[in-house]
């Protein structure tokens, strides 16, 4: 096992919202995602649309997300992981935004299988069955 798989998913939630702290600071919306995979974090990020425009100009860039908001944010996102259950595979999406100076966030959690890998593990004869052959 590598050193990351040797973290907890907590601990690797909390490296990617320490690697995402400044790209957070400068926005007020958008969507964190973390892509899950044997229960390690593998590729993350934000999408956000930067700028918005009206009429021909872009509106004036709202302040990001403060020191506050993104403690905040962390603890959200950690206690997400208490509602992840038997997946070890899948995507955690944080759809944030501020309003009215209070940082709301969705948290939507996604799992994926395989069905080749339940294939494998289905087709597999019991001891028992592969001697009474």
């Amino acid at each position: 096992m590598d050193e990351v798989g040797q973290l907890s998913l907590a601990r690797q939630m909390d490296i990617v919202l320490k690697e995402l702290d400044n790209e957070l600071a400068g926005l007020s919306s958008g969507i964190v995602f973390v892509q899950i995979r044997n229960n390690v974090v593998g590729k993350f990020g934000i999408r956000h649309n930067p700028l918005a425009g009206k009429g021909g100009t872009f509106a004036a860039v709202e302040p990001g997300l403060s020191v506050k908001h993104r403690e905040d944010f962390r603890r959200m996102a950690l206690e997400t992981l208490n509602h992840k259950r038997s997946w070890t595979h899948g995507e955690i999406a944080f759809d944030f935004a501020i309003r009215q100076g209070t940082i709301l966030v969705d948290a939507t959690l996604e799992s994926n299988y395989n069905m080749a890998n339940l294939m494998i593990r289905y087709n597999k004869p019991t001891y028992r069955a592969a001697n009474s052959e």
